[in-house]
């Protein structure tokens, strides 16, 4: 679609210096264009940069990483759920303790177009986490632990889809699965906007913006594919759980909306809301009040943002 010096101008016109440029390109896999050689930048830098700026603001690599502990939960459900396998270890190495993965098994797909929703969606993610970890260089965080079993099981039994004593699994068939997906999607959505106003390097912006955009995308896929199962009630639980755990504000939609299908949830002026990185570990962490573990994220998560927001 674009040539490569096309490329390399939009990099050089958004780039706010050279460091930035040569890490966006090697991340973009364009380093042989004009850099050559030159290693990943933004660990040197951001690695050695306090969590917090002079505003007292997240510095751009807390940002990025915080995405990159979503980014690892949702490569490795996809992974599992394609490929029966979570994504290559060599991929999860970083600052701060790595965690293995609990649960996750393959999907027996028997629709065709549902198979190709999971397997497209898999590679933005895996893709994603590349990006992340080439951008944030020796200052990306690990992987953490992350649980894909019980923590689906506590999610569901809190939206009311099950009951006490029985499990959910989101690998078991299609619906759970794409359950499951609504689970994530819309949370991730609405986490990069609110990371965006957090971003001060217009090329760490415009990076977050582009996987925002396809974080768009694959809700979108996955909300539509819930509506045309008929699944909008389950959706709904899901939708109202979220909403009890990242606040008082009822912001959180279901595929219906004042009596008509809502496909794409957004406010009066047709906007997609934003979650704070604490209202998104409330979700993470399956908790309300202000913790730092829990949920799909046993441990905690890695890198200076890691707490949830106190909703209790």
């Amino acid at each position: 679609m674009f040539g490569k010096k096309m490329v390399v101008d939009l990099i050089d016109r958004s780039a706010e210096n050279d460091r930035d440029r040569r890490n966006f390109m090697k991340a973009a896999g364009l380093s042989g264009l004009a850099v050559a050689g030159t290693a990943a930048v933004v660990g040197a830098t951001a690695g050695s940069a306090s969590a917090h700026g002079d505003s007292g603001a997240p510095s751009d690599a807390a940002v990025l990483n915080f995405a990159l502990n979503l980014e690892y939960l949702e490569g490795q459900f996809y992974s599992f759920a394609v490929n029966g396998r979570g994504i290559p270890e060599s991929m999860t190495d970083g600052r701060g303790k790595r965690g293995g993965v609990t649960g996750g098994h393959a999907v027996p797909f028997k629709s065709r177009v549902v198979r190709r929703y999971a397997q497209e969606i898999a590679g933005d993610e895996l893709a994603h986490v590349t990006f992340l970890r080439t951008a944030l260089g020796s200052a990306k965080v690990a992987q953490p632990q992350i649980d894909l079993q019980s923590s689906f099981t506590a999610a569901a039994m809190a939206a009311g889809l099950i009951t006490k004593g029985q499990t959910f699994d989101p690998f078991a068939n299609e619906d759970n699965f794409l359950l499951g997906a609504f689970i994530f999607e819309d949370v991730g959505v609405t986490a990069y906007k609110g990371a965006a106003p957090l971003i001060s390097n217009k090329t760490y912006l415009e990076a977050a913006a582009g996987i925002l955009s396809v974080e768009a995308y694959h809700a979108g896929i996955v909300r539509s594919a819930l509506f045309e199962r008929g699944l909008q009630s389950a959706a709904r639980k899901i939708s109202d759980a979220r909403d009890s755990l990242d606040g008082r504000s009822d912001d959180d939609q279901g595929l219906y909306y004042r009596g008509r299908a809502n496909l794409v949830p957004t406010d009066s002026n047709g906007i997609t809301y934003s979650r704070s990185a604490g209202q998104v570990l409330n979700i993470a962490y399956l908790n309300p009040a202000k913790v730092t573990k829990g949920g799909f994220f046993p441990a905690g998560v890695n890198g200076a943002i890691n707490s949830s927001d106190d909703n209790a």
